[in-house]
């Protein structure tokens, strides 16, 4: 624990990465399996993860990005696109994944099933797509995990317009809204931010105790 404690304190949102830098592949396919391992409501990973390499569309995605420079230095840039409305077929894709992976017999993991479209199929199109986005940041929540542990920098980006990422990346068409931008590298050595001492509010301000 006192390691990822460690992690955590070297960790920061990096303002400028080395472009000369690249994740190996090995380390790259390790970050892939943590967020692919990631935890989502009922399993379901109602997302997809693009990993954008076309240096020129990446040029394109910067003006959508306010500019940031880590959109084309990074060694990686990941787009977190969650389904805008989850539809009954793709939880019974998520139904056969699951009683084959398990051996099971798929008639018997209808209650689960029916119990998912109840709670899922009943919201309202904004309210289901508010939901599948969320669980966007629990994939992000193990990418900024395992980067550290193998320091490899992540900055977690919103500011960003996601209608012009759908645009450019064709996201309407599959159903997908962009949630979350993660750009994946190594910190430059001018990057005087890496150096600036973490800001959080003290333990009696944040936890309370019922």
């Amino acid at each position: 624990m006192n390691t990822f404690i460690e992690n955590q304190n070297w960790r920061y949102a990096t303002k400028k990465f080395d472009a000369t830098k690249k994740i190996s592949n090995n380390d790259f396919e390790t970050l892939k399996k943590a967020i692919s391992l990631s935890a989502s409501s009922y399993g379901l990973q109602p997302y997809q993860v693009f990993i954008i390499e076309n240096p020129e569309l990446r040029a394109q995605l910067q003006p959508a990005s306010w500019g940031q420079t880590q959109i084309v230095d990074a060694s990686h840039l990941l787009v977190f696109a969650n389904i805008v409305d989850l539809n009954e077929k793709q939880i019974d894709d998520y139904i056969a994944n699951m009683a084959q992976t398990r051996r099971l017999n798929i008639e018997n993991l209808k209650p689960y099933s029916d119990f998912m479209k109840s709670k899922i199929m009943t919201l309202p199109l904004d309210s289901k797509s508010n939901w599948s986005s969320k669980q966007t940041y629990l994939a992000l929540g193990n990418l900024l995990n395992a980067a550290a542990e193998l320091k490899i920098d992540v900055t977690p980006m919103e500011g960003f317009e996601p209608a012009k990422y759908n645009e450019i990346l064709g996201l309407n068409a599959l159903g997908l809204n962009a949630s979350l931008v993660a750009a994946v590298g190594y910190r430059h050595e001018e990057d005087v931010t890496q150096h600036y001492t973490k800001v959080r509010k003290p333990n009696e301000e944040l936890f309370i105790t019922l």
